[in-house]
């Protein structure tokens, strides 16, 4: 009995030596490493003016009860050391300096520093806002905040946003958050109706430095010609549309339109030129053939029977440069 119970006990020590063994060992080289999205972020944020500071420490009582912030010059005062440069430093690295002055006053000082409030922080914003580019940012911002300082979004974007963070600020809070190819990047897709509806509040994030924000051109057709309200429809995401379709959210034709010898005009794969495609809209309309799919950046083009002609290449730059095009965005 006793010599069954010390092969029991060996056999499942040997079992725990593999399982941990299995656990630990990894094939180099596959996949991304891990990253602990919920482990508190160790900033590698660079201190700058009017940065704000916690300052505690055993024997810095007065800078407790009160934030630092960084002057212009990038300098703090300190008690017993005075005024100490801290700009471009890491906040480690600006822990370090601290505990290094004050060790010639004070044996083994132990200096904790958060920072309160960031109050530069460069944030990327490109694509389909008012004023695309490089943001600096004051203080705590969220990504509605973020776009409002683009200027808003164009009638043109899309549903959809795509935020990409360097890992030293952590994963980005959202469950479809992802890393990019090279496991530096948190990448993750906002929806924004839902968020400037409220109906998703939570994916209204916090931005943080150096984050970069875009908000890709939506997909679209466009009705020109004689119809009742003519310019470009937004696409919602993953939506398509029919030439009956667009006519609906063109209200129709016009009195004077001719149906039979619409066109679309729609761009070559990898190429900067439209070709014509000929749609008997009238047909479509009684029955006596099918409608016609359309494609994103499609130009459907309903001629007038008055006999006045439209330049199709004048129609087609007016909608490259957006000049006179009314855009219309869905519900």
């Amino acid at each position: 009995m006793r010599i069954a119970r010390v092969v029991s006990v060996g056999l499942a020590v040997l079992f725990l030596a593999v399982g941990a063994a299995g656990q630990v060992a990894s094939p180099p080289g596959t996949g991304h490493p891990k990253v602990n999205c919920d482990s508190q972020v160790r900033s590698t944020y660079l201190l700058g003016p009017d940065d704000e500071l916690e300052i505690s420490g055993p024997e810095l009582d007065e800078l407790a009860s009160k934030p630092v912030r960084i002057d212009g010059e990038g300098d703090i005062q300190v008690p017993l050391v005075g005024r100490v440069h801290v700009a471009g430093l890491t906040v480690q690295q600006c822990e370090q300096e601290l505990n290094k002055r004050l060790s010639s006053y004070i044996r083994h000082p132990q200096v904790a520093i958060n920072v309160k409030e960031l109050r530069s922080q460069p944030v990327s914003i490109l694509g389909a806002v008012n004023t695309p580019g490089v943001h600096q940012v004051q203080g705590h911002k969220r990504l509605l905040e973020m776009l409002s300082l683009a200027g808003g979004i164009r009638p043109d974007a899309g549903y959809s946003i795509r935020i990409t963070r360097q890992l030293e600020w952590g994963c980005i809070p959202l469950p479809s958050a992802t890393l990019d190819a090279s496991g530096r990047f948190s990448v993750a897709q906002v929806n924004l109706r839902r968020i400037m509806e409220a109906k998703n509040p939570e994916e209204n994030i916090q931005i943080f430095p150096h984050d970069v924000i875009s908000v890709p051109k939506a997909e679209m057709v466009y009705v020109i010609g004689d119809v009742k309200r003519a310019g470009g429809f937004v696409l919602g995401e993953h939506q398509s549309i029919s030439v009956l379709q667009a006519l609906s959210l063109a209200e129709g034709l016009s009195g004077t339109a001719d149906a039979r010898h619409t066109k679309i005009l729609r761009l070559k794969p990898e190429a900067d030129q439209r070709i014509e495609i000929a749609v008997d809209v009238k047909r479509i309309l009684t029955g006596k053939t099918g409608d016609v799919p359309l494609q994103g950046d499609d130009i459907l083009f309903i001629p007038g029977n008055t006999g006045k002609k439209v330049a199709l290449r004048a129609i087609e730059a007016a909608i490259q440069t957006g000049t006179g095009v009314v855009i219309w965005r869905g519900r």
